[in-house]
């Protein structure tokens, strides 16, 4: 039964409200702008022409049903968040409701997961920022702007500039929280600002006729580009891994979680209504850039220059965010003693994980560089999906084994939303690739390994088995 101990979820909290660990920093508009960070960006910016094709017109739709599936696992998320406001996000949910085999087994997934959306993001950075550098006749040397294997033909050794946008962002983060979310707020402002005028100017150039017919392909075509697009929504779920940060958590977490997530999904929905009636939905075939192309399109060449620059920004807050929750689970994971220690050690002046910050940043930061984006791709979705399934059980579970527990937010429709968030979840991860499957399951038992040979015995609840 060791394998399923539980952390004591009344001391949890109380170790929460004593503000010892991370210091407190942030407020209700830090977490919404940490949140709209990490989710526009590739989805606004490179996913809309890949969802164009499948659904047509009804790419809006297709968003419409991604939202309201991510809408379930956000509300089990703001419960949690808000009833145990407490680093490691979902890792630190399951320990207290699941048990600790399975918080590990978490725990170890969104290691990875946040990992190499970071190195892949930061690939996708460094193509952009060569296309962007390439138009002012600047150019870097063939062998430092690729993974090796990456560009057929061509002699790559090391993505340089992916490496050092990681090394950028972990250096922003190792030197405190108010400072990154400071530099993220701008970026997310800029960006943001970018969606709104791809929205105002392209509204004047729509053509209603472009929207007909409106489903072209049926409704296997919307359901699967809202399969694709459920992943352009990824991100809020980082907003909870800032917990023990956040100066009023019950109130504040909720609130970052819920409106970040709504207001991506008015922009996406909205952008997907402009671009599909200013260019055809069949146009948008291996169009790489779809939101500037449907500018450019238009004649508006002026903004289409804009929105590259809020590309390159929305990419690098997603690099920040994710980097940022990927820390703070290794620092709960080790603090919990099922990692070494030193990975928990808060630096005196920065009051952040400096040493994990600066391991994992370099560790990913190398992957970008030297491993293709194909590969990296192929490894990111799953984990998510699990993870989301996983806090929805566990809101379930800590109802029945809390029912008295103060909360300061109530997911609604409980069991109904929780169990749609699940169904929801094992549906898309059954549609993913087999290989996806098996790197998902060889990471597993990597992590099994780990677990069995070192984290069980040094477990905090194997010494303190009443904390």
């Amino acid at each position: 039964m060791s394998l399923f101990r539980k952390k004591n979820v009344e001391l949890m909290m109380q170790a929460s409200a004593k503000g010892a660990g991370l210091k407190k920093a942030l407020g209700a508009l830090d977490l919404t702008f940490l949140g709209i960070g990490a989710i526009i960006g590739t989805g606004i910016f490179v996913l809309t022409g890949t969802g164009a094709v499948q659904a047509g017109p009804a790419l809006m739709v297709s968003f419409l049903i991604a939202a309201v599936a991510c809408c379930f696992a956000a509300l089990s998320y703001a419960e949690f968040a808000s009833t145990i406001p407490v680093a490691g996000s979902i890792y630190t949910y399951s320990y207290a409701t699941l048990g600790e085999l399975i918080a590990w087994i978490i725990g170890w997934d969104l290691m990875l997961e946040y990992g190499l959306a970071s190195s892949a993001v930061s690939v996708g950075w460094s193509g952009y920022l060569q296309s962007l550098l390439s138009g002012f006749g600047i150019s870097l040397p063939a062998a430092l702007t690729a993974a090796p294997g990456a560009l057929p033909g061509v002699h790559t050794l090391f993505n340089l500039p992916a490496f050092l946008v990681m090394m950028g962002i972990t250096a922003l983060l190792s030197i405190g929280v108010r400072e990154s979310t400071r530099i993220n707020n701008i970026m997310v402002a800029i960006k943001v600002t970018v969606v709104l005028l791809v929205i105002g100017v392209g509204a004047f150039h729509v053509t209603p006729a472009n929207w007909h017919p409106f489903i072209p392909n049926g409704w296997n075509g919307v359901f699967g580009a809202a399969a694709v697009m459920f992943f352009a929504f990824i991100g809020f779920d980082a907003v909870s891994s800032a917990a023990e940060e956040v100066k009023n958590p019950k109130r504040d977490l909720p609130v970052g979680i819920i409106a970040s997530l709504a207001v991506c999904a008015v922009l996406y929905v909205s952008v997907a209504a402009v671009v599909t009636g200013i260019v055809p939905w069949r146009q948008f075939a291996n169009i790489g850039h779809p939101v500037s192309y449907a500018l450019q399109v238009a004649g508006e060449k002026w903004v289409a220059g804009f929105i590259d620059l809020g590309a390159v920004l929305g990419m690098l807050t997603v690099i920040l965010v994710m980097s940022y929750g990927q820390t703070r689970i290794i620092f709960a994971m080790s603090r919990d003693g099922l990692l070494p220690a030193k990975l928990s050690r808060v630096h005196p002046r920065y009051a952040t994980p400096f040493f994990t910050t600066w391991l994992v940043g370099i560790f990913f930061g190398l992957i970008g560089a030297l491993v293709p984006l194909n590969v990296l791709a192929e490894l990111i979705n799953i984990g998510t999906l699990a993870a989301f399934s996983m806090v929805s059980i566990a809101v379930l579970v800590l109802r029945k084994t809390h029912p008295d527990l103060p909360r300061a937010f109530r997911c609604p429709g409980v069991p109904v939303v929780p169990v749609l968030a699940v169904l929801s979840c094992l549906f898309l991860m059954l549609n993913l690739a087999w290989l996806t499957w098996v790197a998902f399951i060889v990471w597993l038992v990597i992590g099994l390994a780990i677990y069995f040979v070192y984290s069980r015995r040094h477990a905090r609840l194997a010494h303190h088995p009443h904390e």
